[in-house]
């Protein structure tokens, strides 16, 4: 059997817990955390034209490198 590769930090338990959050979580609690996360004052979202994802993705390698 196949065996599955999981990413730092992360195990099948955690993965259970996560998907069984998500599994029991209502309506108003999804809509509630989504919201949430457009609120955050360390990160944003925005659109970028497809073809300027990878420079985009380049750029925050090294920022997290160094």
């Amino acid at each position: 059997m196949k065996q599955s590769k999981f990413p730092p930090g992360w195990d099948e338990e955690r993965v259970r817990r996560v998907l069984e959050q998500y599994d029991t979580q209502s309506d108003d609690e999804a809509i509630a955390e989504d919201e949430a996360a457009y609120e955050s004052t360390t990160h944003t979202t925005m659109e970028i034209p497809v073809d300027l994802v990878p420079k985009v993705r380049e750029l925050l390698a090294k920022r997290r490198a160094g």
